[in-house]
């Protein structure tokens, strides 16, 4: 059975003061025009294509949350020159194939949830709008394994598949209100789930993509397959930049029948750390095992001065109490005390809730998160220096962090900081917040990110961050893309339009 839910729409981070039309770019990079005969050419080939002033600036956007400071001057980071919303692959591959000739960037969005300003077409051109490709192509419930377009909104995905299929995907981001299967593959996006279910990158059996000069290609297909490099890999991650993914085949998991949770609280954060490293090397994996430092856990729960451990399950019952059984074995082993599991409940309700966002950046603060990737032998280290990193930065009210996802190797550090500066101050402040956090966190050895992606904000990271590697990524780059039409500006690639400066 096909289903195919309405197109979903991007939600607006914040109102851009003075209205949408009036708009302008804040970043001083040259910006491609797009002529009226290339603008007859996409009309002749692409569903929806619109110049409206409005649409442009409502497209150029995502939740960067600086760029939401800009929001409030009434300015975007950047401004599309023309919007173009194809409705199947077909024309996607038709769009590449124009803009390639032409040499005019094209930026695919579609929920425009990220926070790195991934999809911000710094250099103006093309904004490639997927959102018309959505719905379930197919669910295979012998293999299990979803066929869905890209453009296809998280929430009625999961409603879909549960209401229709009794499946779930389990992959639950903070954004899945506002972001899409797209979006979640072109940043290695992780939901709060993923200790059961994975990352969307271990969800992932095959891929359709549209190259930059608008061939369309076929990726992966059959399971642990050994024909050359995993070339779903390749796009995952790859931030729109080599290639536009249109459509997926992911695995699915059946609905889960029961769930359990509890709360643990710990002395210290290092300790915190050893009981998630404990359970998962036991081969136990709630699907939720969320360590909060005493910081975030007494301004969100009001525990006082412990560390605060939440953990929640489901599945089948047998297999969910046995792995919470674990926990809670190795928690009384290392001294944690037993809490309310009420907390986790308070935790599911307001875990997607970002509206504290907005009204902060409104009062004119200065809010971010980072999140990376390190072991466990340095994630003590990398939690107290990048701590120290982000509240030695003149004008940082409060730093803190919480360990959200583990694996066997490591985990992932979910850092938050927050400060106030005069307000022509801002962009400085912010450049040196980000300096001093991902410099600790490469220090210690961690990754530049775990599951926000690069997009424009980590770019001046990523050739240290690769080290000798970088170059490669180039060199496919070029490979995939000689024009450098997609997503020019972003992942640490150099660009044939022009330097971005910024920070």
């Amino acid at each position: 059975m096909t289903l195919q839910p309405a197109p979903g729409e991007a939600t607006a981070p914040i109102e851009l003061s003075g209205g949408a039309a009036d708009a302008t770019s804040r970043l001083t990079t040259s910006r491609v025009e797009v002529g009226d005969d290339l603008i007859r050419r996409l009309g002749d080939i692409c569903s929806s294509v619109s110049t409206d002033p409005v649409v442009l600036a409502e497209s150029s956007r995502d939740w960067w949350p600086l760029a939401m400071t800009w929001a409030i001057d009434g300015q975007v980071a950047g401004l599309a020159a023309v919007v173009a919303r194809p409705s199947n692959a077909e024309e996607v591959s038709a769009v590449l194939r124009v803009a390639s000739e032409a040499k005019v960037p094209v930026t695919a969005a579609a929920g425009r949830s990220g926070v790195c300003g991934g999809s911000v077409p710094v250099y103006g051109g093309i904004v490639l709008d997927l959102t018309l490709l959505s719905g379930i192509v197919d669910v295979d419930d012998t293999s299990l394994v979803l066929d869905v377009r890209a453009g296809t909104f998280g929430t009625p995905l999961e409603n879909d598949l549960r209401n229709t299929y009794e499946k779930t995907l389990g992959h639950w981001p903070q954004s899945i209100d506002l972001s899409t299967v797209g979006g979640w593959l072109a940043c290695r996006s992780a939901g709060q789930y993923s200790n059961r279910y994975g990352k969307i990158e271990d969800m992932v059996v095959g891929l359709d993509v549209v190259l930059a000069d608008g061939r369309r290609i076929t990726t992966g297909g059959a399971p642990r397959q050994a024909v050359g490099p995993d070339l779903n890999q390749v796009f995952v991650g790859s931030e729109g930049t080599l290639g536009v993914i249109t459509g997926a085949r992911l695995r699915v998991h059946p609905a889960p029948e029961y769930e359990t949770s509890s709360a643990w609280a710990l002395t210290s954060f290092e300790d915190g750390l050893d009981l998630l490293r404990r359970v998962i090397r036991r081969g136990a994996t709630p699907a939720v095992l969320r360590l909060y430092d005493s910081t975030e856990a007494d301004r969100s729960y009001k525990t006082g001065s412990v560390h605060l451990v939440l953990a929640r399950d489901e599945g089948d019952p047998v297999i969910v109490d046995a792995a919470m059984r674990v926990l809670a074995e190795e928690a009384k082993a290392i001294g944690a005390q037993t809490m309310d599991d009420g907390l986790v409940d308070q935790w599911v309700e307001h875990r997607n809730d970002v509206a504290a966002l907005e009204a902060l950046i409104s009062r004119g603060f200065v809010v971010d998160t980072m999140e990376v990737a390190g072991r466990w032998a340095d994630l003590p280290r990398m939690y107290a220096d990048t701590v120290a990193a982000l509240q030695s930065v003149p004008g940082t009210l409060a730093a803190s962090a919480h360990q959200s996802h583990s694996y066997l190797d490591g985990g992932c550090l979910y850092f938050t900081f927050a400060g106030k500066v005069e307000p022509d101050d801002k962009d400085r402040y912010y450049a040196d917040l980000w300096d001093a956090g991902q410099r600790a966190v490469l220090a210690a050895g961690g990754a530049l990110s775990h599951h926000h992606g690069v997009g424009l904000n980590r770019s001046r990271f990523v050739a240290d961050a690769l080290g000798d590697a970088h170059a490669t990524l180039v060199d496919l780059k070029r490979a995939l893309d000689p024009n450098g039409i997609l997503n020019p500006g972003k992942l640490g690639l150099p660009s044939p339009f022009g330097p971005v400066r910024w920070p």
